[in-house]
């Protein structure tokens, strides 16, 4: 018998050093901030900031842990699943939906201050807002934006479009027709991930794909104003020949060394990507930001804000909310902004100076800011499956002209229908 209790206090013992440090009673606490910050300078933002908590918050201390876009959402419920989830999650928002519903976020309602929850536009914290929760702080946004070569746009004699008068689509089409002529296109469309830009792009014509009855159930209708932008990609690539089709399956990167070589005249991509370019373009090459083309609804276009949530399994909710608030104080928030060459979703961040100059074509994607709405799919459960399965290769097939329109209505409907039944039952 005392054999028995002495092993068993050793065993209790030995528990209890290797306990997670923020379980620990009587030392500081610790939180597990998992970033997916990935540029130089964003990294070093993240840190800096981590560092400066720590400094004066001796009583909670933030362990930066890096993480990687690539397969997050896997490595995500793996980490849930196996009780091994960061505290602090830095995520997208149109990647928290299943995360949400499955009882792996905490719901940060009565855990935020006013003062953060009133900076934020209401349109903003809908991309985070699931049933009856807050689920994420949105605090980034990308806007699209055409990175065109501005030389060739002077030489060809077109209009130079503004957020104040942006280029229909239609007038888009016939700009891209103008510019293209042998080994030349009018712009190149990287559409390796094909669906968030076209479901965002969309929005300006009136798109919404998505659509939840009374009873909340959603379901997929692909309208007339849902194909104008895709339409218009294809007829550009099948018809016009002002788009390449090798573009298609590349990703935005892979098509910078053409625009720098005067293959392409415009590619439409993320507002992040102005970095990339500025530290890649050669030397002469002048290059100028311009607003997405725009339909009936204007410059509405969807986003997915980066967000940072709080795990369920979070002992100590009320500080990893704090040290949110504290990275997402204004001036924070326009140091996670610069280094991301992203927005902030904060209305007194967006105001700041080096948001608003001409250079790199900070002002255009500024003057974007309050015309971006939650993506479409942004609530809709299922949707990681029905994107991967249903809608990639759909629109991969209409693009390149394998299918037809009809075809490509069919199968996001049908076929998409029944992949989101399974998680409405």
């Amino acid at each position: 018998m005392r054999t028995s209790v002495k092993a068993l206090v050793v065993l209790l013992l030995l528990l209890a050093g290797c306990s997670a440090p923020s379980h620990r009673a009587g030392g500081p606490i610790t939180l597990r901030f998992q970033s997916l910050a990935w540029q130089q300078e964003s990294v070093a933002a993240n840190k800096a900031l981590v560092q400066e908590w720590n400094a004066t918050h001796p009583g909670v201390k933030v362990e930066y842990v890096q993480g990687s876009w690539d397969g997050v959402h896997d490595q995500l419920l793996t980490s849930f699943e196996g009780g091994e989830a960061p505290d602090v999650i830095h995520d997208a928002s149109d990647d928290l939906a299943d995360f949400a519903y499955g009882g792996y976020l905490a719901d940060l309602t009565g855990l935020l201050p006013a003062r953060l929850e009133a900076g934020i536009p209401r349109s903003s914290w809908d991309t985070a807002t699931f049933g009856h929760g807050v689920y994420g702080v949105p605090f980034l946004q990308e806007p699209r934006v055409l990175i065109a070569d501005a030389d060739r746009l002077r030489g060809a004699d077109v209009r130079i479009p503004t957020p104040a008068h942006p280029w229909s689509w239609a007038e888009f089409r016939q700009v891209t027709k103008k510019l293209s002529g042998p080994g030349r296109y009018g712009v190149a469309w990287p559409l390796k991930e094909p669906v968030s830009a076209t479901l965002n792009l969309s929005l300006s014509t009136g798109g919404q794909l998505f659509h939840r009855d009374a009873d909340g159930r959603v379901a997929v209708r692909f309208t007339a104003a849902d194909a104008v932008m895709p339409r218009t990609v294809h007829d550009q690539v099948a018809t016009d020949h002002s788009a390449p089709a090798a573009t298609l399956g590349s990703g935005g990167s892979d098509t910078l060394p053409g625009l720098f070589g005067g293959r392409y005249a415009m590619v439409p991509l993320g507002f992040s990507y102005r970095q990339q370019i500025v530290q890649q373009a050669p030397k002469g090459f002048h290059w100028k930001v311009l607003p997405a083309p725009v339909g009936a609804d204007g410059l509405s276009q969807g986003v997915s804000p980066q967000t940072l949530s709080v795990s369920a399994d979070c002992p100590h909710k009320k500080e990893a909310a704090a040290f949110i608030d504290f990275l997402l104080r204004p001036k924070n928030m326009v140091r996670l902004a610069l280094g991301d060459w992203m927005l902030p979703t904060g209305t007194q961040a967006l105001k700041d100076p080096a948001l608003h100059t001409a250079r790199y074509g900070w002002a255009t994607g500024t003057a974007l800011a309050a015309h971006l709405r939650p993506a479409p799919a942004q609530s809709v459960r299922g949707y990681p499956e029905w994107k991967d399965k249903v809608a990639t290769p759909a629109l991969q097939e209409y693009y390149s002209g394998a299918i037809g329109l009809d075809t490509l209505r069919r199968r996001l409907e049908k076929d998409g229908n029944l992949v989101l039944a399974r998680y409405q039952r």
